[in-house]
């Protein structure tokens, strides 16, 4: 792994983050005005091309080497029986993945999206929450510095997705300890948690939210105290991205919940993030809400893996050519009624 960040060193970068290009963003709204359609037309995919222009510095906007990045982790409180699914499947999926099996891989290939996926340590699975921290600093400091590899080697579109049995409870906990409310308002059926299995996860949030009271004001020990690898890594993804001018799609439940903490640290922390969907896990609408950020896409889907972000990625490359791609009027040789003279 990489060398860690102390905290404090996080801290700062959090506070000092890069705004966006204006420059950029202006000049992609002044052309977008003289394209071949009615101002407004292509709605939301404006919005996005402006985004782009933004976060990447770059207009027109362009998306060459998309990525989505799926971090793999393994949690101990798992062994509490919260989830059907053994530990052994996050790494099953795992390989998967890397047979090319998985749904994550369809909807790569359907957009031409590259796949990475980063495997921590998933035969040591982080403490149980509920019983102990998840992570030591160091641990947790080291595995926010491996995440922010993530971007190494020119990616130019950052999707970032998970892989762990047990983390919706991790994420549940998470928001608790964030946003506030009842551990039963955030834990919800996961990977087919019900009947037992849920009353189990909202025992374990409980049981991790009285433990972990006295420290859950700071938003690095929330991660650290009840989050896992996979959480850790992925909010250093989205540090680093902000920092090398990458733009962002966060997937679903639990890749908002390491989101959350950079939000919690500074309001301004994912402005270069868009939300790829919201997921069926009842609690994620309002996990957004808090964010204050409307996801791209409603499918009803909850499998995680980065597909809601892999998904919006395709709309994102959509509106980035729509707006390089599209003529002008004056290139179109097409009249524009607002050019015309007035009577």
């Amino acid at each position: 792994m990489a060398s860690a960040l102390p905290f404090d060193d996080i801290r700062d970068l959090v506070r000092n983050l890069p705004g966006p290009d204006e420059k950029a963003r202006a000049v992609v709204r002044a052309r977008d005005g003289k394209l071949t359609k009615p101002a407004g037309a292509l709605g939301r995919l404006e919005e996005i091309a402006e985004w782009l222009a933004a976060w990447s510095g770059r207009s027109p906007p362009a998306v060459n080497r998309p990525l989505v990045a799926v971090f793999a982790g393994n949690h101990g409180g798992a062994a509490r029986g919260i989830t059907p699914f053994p530990p052994e499947v996050t790494r099953q999926m795992v390989a998967n993945f890397a047979n090319g099996g998985a749904a994550i891989n369809q909807i790569c290939i359907a957009h031409d999206l590259g796949l990475k996926v980063f495997e921590l340590a998933l035969d040591a699975p982080t403490g149980d929450i509920a019983s102990e921290a998840a992570l030591d600093e160091r641990g947790c400091a080291a595995t926010i510095a491996y995440g922010m590899e993530a971007i190494a080697g020119g990616v130019d579109l950052l999707c970032i997705g998970e892989m762990g049995i047990g983390n919706t409870t991790i994420a549940a906990a998470m928001f608790a300890a964030l946003f506030g409310g009842e551990a039963r308002d955030w834990v919800g059926p996961g990977t087919g948690s019900h009947g037992e299995l849920l009353e189990r996860k909202v025992a374990a949030v409980e049981a991790a939210l009285a433990l972990h009271k006295a420290h859950l004001k700071d938003p690095l020990e929330v991660l650290r105290r009840l989050g896992g690898r996979e959480l850790a890594a992925m909010a250093g993804a989205i540090l680093a991205a902000r920092m090398e001018r990458v733009p962002l799609i966060v997937d679903g439940y639990v890749a908002t919940a390491a989101a959350a903490v950079l939000h919690a640290m500074n309001d301004r922390a994912l402005d270069h993030c868009l939300f790829g969907h919201v997921s069926a896990e009842p609690a994620h609408r309002r996990a957004l809400e808090h964010l204050g950020k409307t996801p791209l896409l409603d499918l009803g889907m909850r499998l995680g893996e980065g597909t809601g972000a892999a998904l919006a990625a395709g709309i994102v490359k959509a509106a980035a050519l729509c707006h390089s791609g599209m003529a002008t009027f004056a290139e179109a040789a097409v009249s524009d009624r607002s050019a015309a003279p007035a009577r």
